[in-house]
């Protein structure tokens, strides 16, 4: 019975339901002033809210995949990682383990494609962050060898980490069913957090005398996943996704660099680099630097190429709908907006589980190999 088992979940509800029955039961019986009646009322509280706050917490985790395993959960997953030579690692893109998707036949990467787990390395901003890429059946398939395909890089929110893109949000299972079904074209993707220096914000920006994330996902990024996999070099090539954090990465990045993203789309986004004891000092009070990570300042003053946006919010439950809807009025032709705005909906997952089938398709439309 795993972590995130729906067996495991439901014995924790039935737990708490069968002792808060028990707790309301035997009440009248523990009223006395005796030390085992005191003890027997301390006892059932005690068991009562732990099993209410053990069953909160598992279902959390389940949506959220902030813990893939128990030994995950209580730190015992202290294995040192394997370095695994393939033909598809290169100098900038390391493949440590390879993963199949849970399809039939999926053993077959033919049939059910690929999960890489990489070690990424940028060349020019010196970073290493690891990540996962998803290669659909396709790539492997004999009559598509001389092919290429399109790629988008996929960010998480912050912290996150690059698993939740697949266990939490399923964007390999979603693509390839999708794909499967004709709604979109296969697509490479490349999974990671934004989350390049921890516990450390970085908002995806060059910080002075700090990380060089802009440079990372702007620059070396795209340019180790040309190196290393069937993709083109041009914007029409290449997209870029992401959720709260990585969606504001996406949009700014997309903004700043057309040349080298022909669509971005930001689930949930917010508008401008957060500013709080996560990120500390980001500009070094440099203006520039600061209007630079302002999306809107940036998307007002964008010269027009043809780059295509896509931006989510709710009529209720997000915050950041005034700003998505400033965001779409900004944009000029022949630059492109599209939005997908819910009646309702948080900022979680379960959200972003119900924009990602859309989203891909209208990726798929934006972008080719």
């Amino acid at each position: 019975m795993g972590l995130t088992s729906n067996t495991v979940l439901a014995l924790a509800i039935i737990a708490g339901v069968l002792l808060f029955a028990a707790t309301v039961w035997f009440w009248p019986r523990l009223s006395g002033r005796t030390w085992r009646a005191l003890l027997g009322r301390v006892g059932l509280l005690l068991a009562t809210q732990l099993a209410l706050f053990s069953a909160v917490g598992l279902a959390a985790n389940k949506s959220f995949s902030f813990y893939g395993s128990w030994a995950d959960l209580f730190g015992q997953q202290t294995s040192v990682g394997k370095v695994v030579d393939h033909s598809m690692s290169s100098k900038d893109i390391k493949v440590v383990d390879k993963q199949k998707l849970d399809v039939p036949g999926g053993a077959q990467p033919q049939v059910g494609g690929q999960i890489l787990k990489v070690a990424i390395t940028g060349q020019k901003s010196k970073i290493t962050s690891p990540g996962y890429v998803w290669l659909p059946p396709e790539y492997f398939q004999p009559q598509h060898k001389e092919q290429n395909f399109p790629a988008s890089i996929v960010l998480t929110g912050y912290p996150g980490t690059a698993e939740n893109l697949i266990k939490g949000l399923n964007y390999p299972m979603t693509a390839f069913k999708q794909a499967k079904a004709g709604k979109m074209k296969p697509m490479i993707l490349v999974m990671l957090r934004p989350t390049i220096a921890p516990p450390r914000d970085t908002e995806c920006v060059d910080i002075p005398g700090g990380p060089q994330t802009e440079t990372f996902f702007a620059e070396d990024l795209p340019r180790a996943i040309q190196d290393t996999f069937r993709v083109g070099d041009k914007p029409q090539n290449m997209g870029f996704i992401g959720n709260s954090t990585g969606g504001y990465c996406a949009l700014k990045i997309a903004a700043h660099y057309p040349q080298t993203f022909g669509a971005a789309a930001g689930l949930s986004a917010y508008y401008d680099a957060a500013n709080d004891a996560t990120t500390g000092n980001l500009f070094q009070g440099d203006d520039k630097l600061k209007k630079r990570a302002d999306v809107l300042h940036s998307i007002e003053h964008k010269k027009p190429t043809g780059t295509s946006f896509l931006v989510t919010s709710s009529e209720t439950g997000e915050p950041n709908l005034d700003d998505t809807k400033k965001f779409i009025k900004l944009v000029k032709g022949p630059d492109r907006v599209s939005s997908i705005i819910l009646d309702s909906g948080g900022h979680n997952f379960n959200t972003w589980r119900r924009e990602i089938p859309p989203m891909l398709v209208w990726m798929s439309n934006r972008i080719q190999a």
